[in-house]
């Protein structure tokens, strides 16, 4: 199912770019908050990853890097998660996933759930990868798929509906 929605590259000399970046920023602080009330919901659902993805894919990858990058670190600021020492792990996953997503939007110009999957397949193996040389460590990259399907279904069924959505009201 591919479907056509107004798509937009914003660039970093546009007001626009900043009131969307703050809006996901917003909704990345909010989000988790309602995950988090179930049990793992936060690891589970990974709310973070459903925003950037959607954002990013709507609005290019600029706002989306910039949010990707901001999220973690004031959901940190203001709420103490994620731990100071995951916020480089999770700001260089989310801006594997805002870049891929932005660029693939803008290349191909449409969305559909095939598309939708390879950026999220994309973005876990690049992030999977970096957080393994980041930390030494597996465990968690694994626990994205073992623990996080339901979020990675949820970014990617979320996001296309969020988008069809969008374009019916445009």
């Amino acid at each position: 199912m591919t479907t056509n929605t107004q798509l937009y590259t914003l660039n970093y000399d546009e007001v626009k770019t900043y009131l969307w970046t703050a809006a996901f920023v917003v909704a990345n602080m909010a989000l988790p908050q309602l995950f988090h009330l179930i049990p793992q919901g936060g690891i589970m659902f990974a709310p973070l990853s459903f925003v950037i993805l959607a954002g990013s894919y709507k609005f290019g990858w600029k706002a989306g890097l910039l949010a990707a990058l901001a999220s973690p670190v004031v959901n940190n600021l203001v709420f103490g998660a994620p731990a100071w020492g995951v916020v480089p792990v999770m700001a260089l996953k989310l801006a594997f996933l805002a870049v891929a997503a932005g660029l693939t939007a803008q290349y191909f110009k449409k969305v559909n759930l095939l598309l939708l999957t390879g950026v999220v397949m994309t973005a876990e193996l690049l992030g999977g990868l970096s957080e393994l040389a980041l930390t030494g460590g597996i465990s968690a990259t694994i626990a994205d798929f073992t623990i996080g399907w339901p979020g990675l279904l949820l970014q990617v069924f979320g996001t296309y509906a969020l988008l069809v959505f969008s374009a019916k009201k445009n």
